[in-house]
């Protein structure tokens, strides 16, 4: 039976890879600007031109961001013990684009990689003081941390919107707020590199995420250091999220995407881990190729088309997960009560 299960697990994995190269070649050649395969291979200047300066930097800046924020919405979820939790009802978008404020306020000459700095230091801040309030809370219902999540991070975003309109930078900080992938070009966005290695550390420490999404004292038991592991997640998903805001604030894929692996696949996170990365690539870039579609020549964000289809999921996920009871949203019960056992 476990055999079974195992290979069933690898021929989704397999298929996720698969499907993600197929639709990776064929966003190569999609686009405002035709661009042929005959015309790739044959050395037409213009095309031989245009692939490496925008279609190849725009397709690995896609596959980057998918693969990034959902892992680190797993992340989050598996640390936090609740399926709603992500980068976006975590405050973890909303305290980096409070940290791009910041930089553009304050350092204005600051590079890219400046400004991810400053990004990353506030999305963690943001997280630790999200995480900080939820462990205060006694009776923790599955929506309502979340919910404070969502709260926390309007008012960053109303702190955020404030300073923008007081000191004129709205027009300058709208540009970070729109998830889009049009302007990414050779030379700008090279800084989501950053994921790549993120998600080799995360791989690693897939078993201590684990064992801290159990809780405290579970973790003690097993000698793990809790708060440790726990810094550990948590920073890397706000470095995941700070190195991605260079494309702008991209919802939903650290929230649907979790949710929907899980749902074949359970909820052990060294065992979803890769298949989340690769569901989270492909739906990110099929989103991207539809924005690129659907009003063609022209383009639309890329923020749209997932703020779209994802409530559509997250709206699916929900009356799911509520008709077959809650016990199958909360993570924490189930996790007690096998240990328990």
């Amino acid at each position: 039976m476990v055999k079974e299960t195992d290979k069933t697990g690898a021929h989704v994995t397999l298929a996720l890879a698969v499907a993600l190269a197929i639709a990776s070649i064929a966003s190569l050649f999609v686009g405002v600007i035709d661009l042929r395969p005959s015309e790739l291979f044959g050395g037409d200047l213009k095309a031989l031109e245009l692939f490496p300066i925008s279609r190849l930097p725009r397709l690995l800046a896609i596959l980057c961001t998918g693969m990034g924020m959902s892992v680190a919405g797993l992340i989050m979820q598996q640390l936090c013990m609740n399926k709603f939790v992500s980068p976006t009802t975590g405050a973890t978008i909303a305290s980096a684009k409070f940290g791009i404020l910041i930089a553009l306020l304050f350092v204005p000459n600051s590079t890219l990689w400046g400004r991810a700095i400053l990004s990353f230091a506030l999305a963690l801040i943001g997280t630790w003081i999200f995480v900080g309030f939820i462990q205060r809370i006694r009776f923790k219902d599955t929506v309502m941390v979340p919910l404070v999540g969502i709260m926390f991070g309007n008012i960053v975003t109303g702190v955020t919107s404030y300073l923008a309109f007081r000191y004129d930078m709205t027009q300058a900080l709208s540009f970070w707020e729109t998830g889009h992938f049009s302007m990414v070009l050779r030379g700008r966005y090279e800084i989501v590199y950053l994921v790549l290695p993120l998600l080799a550390i995360a791989i690693a420490f897939a078993n201590h995420f684990n064992i801290v999404g159990m809780g405290k004292d579970f973790s003690r038991n097993l000698g793990v250091n809790y708060r440790l592991v726990l810094f550990m997640g948590l920073s890397i998903a706000a470095a995941i999220t700070a190195s991605v805001v260079v494309v702008g604030s991209i919802s939903y894929i650290g929230l649907i995407i979790p949710n929907i692996v899980a749902m074949f696949k359970g909820d052990r996170i060294r065992g979803t881990l890769i298949d989340t990365a690769l569901l989270g690539a492909l739906f990110v870039l099929v989103c991207d190729v539809l924005g690129r579609i659907i009003i063609a020549p022209y383009e639309l964000p890329i923020e749209l088309i997932v703020g779209v289809v994802g409530s559509l999921l997250f709206i699916g996920i929900l009356l799911r997960r509520l008709k077959h009871g809650r016990r199958a949203i909360r993570l924490g019960a189930s996790r007690r009560e096998g240990a328990a056992a």
